[in-house]
């Protein structure tokens, strides 16, 4: 899995490096997660999002020096977010040490983990994905989803609720 998903990678670096437009399919795949890394260490949304959107500013900026070095393209990203979180926090007066220490408390296993949900999250079906993307990555209510999707309230929780026994279900066999 991890050779098809470096191949996929690759040949999307290459053609955002020779055509710029083409950046927005690195965005789209890997979007959740700078979005969720950044939103665990702010106060808002508005926060995340904004620093979410200077994260791949800066990786649109520099991904014609875009070079493998081992790691998974989203430890790229990750570099690049906990960057900007950094200099977000000496702007605003957090510490910034948290950041390491928060990435020190996971360990690459968590980083491993997390981007394993981030794909299976993925494979749901559409309406599950965005409950859960809605609901937990941009800590919407069941209300507010539930107009977005012009469903009942208690449509959504049934979607929330499959997607998450969906998710602990893939999650069992995939870990």
């Amino acid at each position: 899995m991890k050779t098809v998903e470096r191949e996929d990678d690759d040949r999307l670096i290459k053609a955002a490096q020779s055509e710029p437009v083409r950046f927005a399919e690195l965005y789209e795949q890997n979007f959740h997660r700078v979005y969720a890394f950044i939103a665990r260490r702010v106060g808002s949304r508005d926060q995340a999002q904004d620093l979410t959107a200077e994260v791949f500013h800066q990786a649109l900026a520099s991904i014609g020096s875009f070079r493998w070095q081992g790691a998974p393209f989203i430890s790229w990203l990750y570099g690049i977010a906990a960057n900007v979180l950094s200099a977000h926090w000496q702007k605003f007066g957090r510490n910034p040490a948290q950041l390491c220490e928060d990435w020190d408390l996971g360990g690459s296993d968590e980083i491993e983990r997390r981007a394993i949900l981030a794909q299976l999250v993925e494979s749901l079906m559409p309406d599950q994905r965005l409950v859960i993307v809605r609901r937990f990555i941009e800590q919407r209510t069941i209300r507010e989803v539930a107009t977005e999707l012009g469903r009942s309230e208690g449509a959504v929780k049934q979607l929330q609720l499959r997607a998450l026994e969906n998710l602990r279900d893939k999650m069992g066999r995939k870990i």
